[in-house]
This record gives C-alpha cells, structure tokens and sequence, in this order.
C-alpha cells in the first residue's frame, strides 16, 4: 500500500528536510588568533561608514539672539574590547609596579619606567577618549588610573629612600 499526498505525490518520495547549522561566531580561533570572518567583516563596515553621506544638518533653531542649540548627542555605548584594552595595560602596569611575582625567582617584578610608560598610555587614551565613554568606561579608566599613579608614587619614593645618597662631587 503507497500513500500519496493531496497532490498525488508518493509519500515515501519525499524526504524531510530536518537539517541545520551551527555557526561559530567567537571572534579568536583555538589558538587565539583572529578570524578570518571577523577581520573581512571589520573592513566590510569601515568601508562602508566611510562611503556613508554625513548626516544632512538639522535646521538651527535659535534660543536666543546669537545662540543655536546644538543638536541632542547619543550617548556613547559601552564596549567590552575597551574595557579589555584598559584591563590589559592596567594589569601590565600593576605586574611591573610589583603586583605579581616573576615566576623564575617568585620575587615582585618592579619596573617603575615600563610602570610609567604604561601609566602615561593610559593617561593618552583617557585624554583622547574625553566625552567619547559610557558612564562605566569612565569610571573605569579614571579609578584605575588613580590607584596605578598612586602605586607608582608610592614605589618612586620606597625606591628613592632605599637608594644610597650620592656622594657629592666638586667641579
């Protein structure tokens, strides 16, 4: 006995179509280098942010007799890989303020010109980033700014005190 489907078609003809697909959208490999996917979808949305028309000007609308109102600004998203990339700096700059040991000799590592430079990386994305961070961006970038200048002044003045005096020299 064969059925058939209103149409007259063999039932057993047909075959379902149960299939699907798994998509792995993780933006680093296994072995932590960057997709291929990602990076083309990167330059895919520059290019295209680039090729987009400014945004036509509102008309001014007058508050007083010489002042314009500027138009409403949106409030800056948060964004994770920021956050990672402040992380990131911080935790290299705690590493050479000592926060971590060497694991060759288990003694803290202290490199208060590494320490500096890192310090003073930061100092440039906050300055450069003024008014572009979310509210927790913000909070982010000037706390650890404030505990890691306040570690490096503290490591400055240890390591001064535990310097000899130089002996003066006559000219």
């Amino acid at each position: 006995m064969k059925f058939t489907n209103s149409e007259g078609h063999f039932l057993a003809d047909q075959k379902p179509e149960e299939t699907f697909r798994v998509i792995d959208r993780r933006p680093f490999t296994a072995e932590g280098e960057i997709r291929k996917e990602i990076v083309e979808q990167e330059e895919r949305e520059a290019a295209k942010a680039a090729q987009a028309p400014p945004p036509a000007p509102t008309a001014p609308t007058a508050i007083d007799a010489g002042k314009v109102a500027a138009p409403a600004k949106e409030a800056p998203r948060r964004s994770p890989a920021f956050e990672n990339l402040v992380r990131m700096l911080g935790s290299n700059a705690a590493m050479v303020l000592g926060a971590y040991a060497d694991p060759r000799t288990g003694q803290p590592m202290i490199d208060p010109d590494a320490a500096r430079e890192l310090i003073d990386m930061l100092d440039a994305l906050h300055e450069k980033t003024q008014g572009n961070l979310a509210a927790d961006e913000e909070n982010l970038l000037a706390d650890l700014l404030g505990k890691l200048k306040m570690t490096y002044l503290e490591i400055s003045q240890a390591t001064a005190q535990a310097a000899p005096p130089r002996a003066k020299t006559r000219g």
